[in-house]
C-alpha cells in the first residue's frame, strides 16, 4: 500500500526496445500567448496607468484584466495547492472518503464536499479534474463541480450581505439539489453505456482508512523538498486548465470594456426573455465566482429578478467553455463535456423560472 502522502504515482515510460517513439514536447501556444497578453495588460494598469489613459478603451481593458486577476489569483493558487496535495493521495483514500461512486450517498458526499471546500469556481475546477484522475466516479465529479462554483464560505458571507440570508440559503439548497440530481443522471448515463466510464476508478478490498492513513503519515517526511516538489507538481498539473482561464480573462475583459454593466439592469428582468439573455451572457462572460457574485446580486436587487441571479451563478459552471474544455482535456471525451450543459441547464432554467415567478 502506498503512503497517504507519498510520492506521486510514477509515469509509465516508453519501452526502450520498441513501441512508439517518444514525442518531443511542443510549447503550449495557447498557454504562453494568453499568459503574455494577461501579464502585459496587468503590468500596464499597474505601472503605466497614466500612459494608457490616453486610450480609454485600452485603459478599460487593462483595468478589467487587473481586476479579474486580483479576484482570481487566491482561488487559483489554492486550487493548484490542492491539486498538488491530491496528487500525493493514493486513489484508495479518495475512493474511501467519497464512498461508492455509483451510490446516492457517494453523490451526496461529493456534493457536500464541493459546498464545504472554500475555493472559487476556478480553484474548484482544478480540484474536480484531479478527483476524476484519482478515481472519483463521473457522477461524483459532476456533483462536486456543479454544487460548488460559488458556495465557498467567504462568498456565502458576501452574498448574505448583498441579497440577504433567505435568498442565499435558497440558492445554496437549489444548487445542491441540482448537483445531486445531475450526479445521479451522469451515473445512470454511464451505467447504460451512453457515456464512457472513468478508467481511473478502483475497487477497494477491505480498505481500512484510518489505519492506512496513520501508517502513511508516520512514514512520510514532510521536508522542504516534499513541500516544494508537491507545489511544483500542482502548478504543472494545472497548466491545461490555467490556459483556458487566462483566455477567459481576456474575453471577459473585452466584454466588460465594450458592454456596459447598465445593460444588465435594463435587459435582464424577471421574464423568460430576461432569463434567456442571462443564460447567454453568463455563458459568454467567463469570470470567477468572485466576479459573478456582485453581478448576480445586482440582478436580484436592482433588476428584481432573483431567478436570473441564480441562473447567472449556476450557468458559469453549466455552460461556459472553461468547464467544457477542461472536462474534454481531462476525460478525453467530447460527449462527457457536452452532456454537462445538456443535463444541468434545463434544471437551472426550471429553478430560476420558479424563483422569478414566486419571488419577484
Amino acid at each position: 500500500m502506498s503512503s497517504c502522502c507519498g510520492a506521486p504515482e510514477p509515469v509509465k515510460q516508453p519501452n526502450c526496445c520498441g513501441g512508439e517513439p517518444a514525442k518531443k514536447s511542443r510549447p503550449d501556444i495557447l498557454l504562453w500567448s494568453t499568459l503574455i497578453l494577461v501579464t502585459i495588460g496587468y503590468a500596464l494598469d499597474l505601472f503605466a496607468d497614466d500612459f494608457v489613459q490616453t486610450w480609454p478603451s485600452l485603459a478599460s481593458l487593462t483595468a478589467a484584466i487587473r481586476q479579474l486577476m486580483d479576484s482570481m489569483w487566491i482561488g487559483l493558487a489554492l486550487g493548484m495547492f490542492f491539486v498538488g496535495v491530491l496528487g500525493r493521495v493514493p486513489r484508495e483514500f479518495v475512493t474511501s472518503l467519497l464512498g461508492k461512486g455509483d451510490s446516492f450517498f457517494g453523490i451526496l458526499r461529493a456534493t457536500f464536499a464541493g459546498v464545504l471546500l472554500d475555493l472559487c469556481s476556478h480553484g474548484i475546477l482544478l480540484v474536480a479534474m484531479r478527483l476524476y484522475q484519482r478515481g472519483a466516479s463521473l457522477g461524483q465529479v459532476m456533483a462536486f463541480l456543479i454544487a460548488s462554483p460559488w458556495n465557498s464560505l467567504s462568498l456565502t458571507v458576501i452574498l448574505i450581505a448583498l441579497i440577504g440570508w433567505q435568498w442565499t440559503l435558497l440558492f445554496i439548497a437549489c444548487s445542491m439539489i441540482i448537483g445531486v440530481a445531475s450526479g445521479l443522471i451522469f451515473n445512470w448515463l454511464e451505467a447504460r453505456g451512453t457515456l464512457p466510464t472513468n478508467p481511473n476508478t478502483i475497487e477497494l478490498q477491505d480498505f481500512k482508512f484510518w489505519q492506512q492513513a496513520k501508517e502513511g503519515l508516520q512514514a512520510t517526511s514532510f521536508s522542504m523538498n516534499w513541500w516544494s516538489s508537491m507545489l511544483v507538481e500542482g502548478v504543472k498539473d494545472s497548466r491545461m486548465i490555467v490556459r483556458w482561464l487566462l483566455l477567459g480573462v481576456l474575453l471577459a475583459s473585452a466584454i466588460r470594456t465594450f458592454v456596459p454593466i447598465d445593460s444588465f439592469q435594463t435587459y435582464f428582468g424577471a421574464t423568460l426573455a430576461g432569463l434567456g439573455m442571462t443564460l447567454i451572457v453568463a455563458t459568454i462572460l467567463e469570470i470567477c465566482s468572485e466576479g459573478s457574485t456582485p453581478i448576480a446580486a445586482d440582478l436580484v436587487t436592482r433588476a428584481q429578478a432573483p431567478g436570473n441571479g441564480f441562473a447567472f451563478l449556476m450557468t458559469g459552471v453549466a455552460t461556459d467553455y472553461t468547464e467544457i474544455m477542461s472536462l474534454r482535456e481531462t476525460t478525453g471525451s467530447w460527449k462527457i463535456a457536452l452532456f454537462l450543459p445538456l443535463v444541468t441547464v434545463p434544471q437551472v432554467v426550471l429553478f430560476s423560472w420558479l424563483m422569478n415567478v414566486l419571488g419577484s
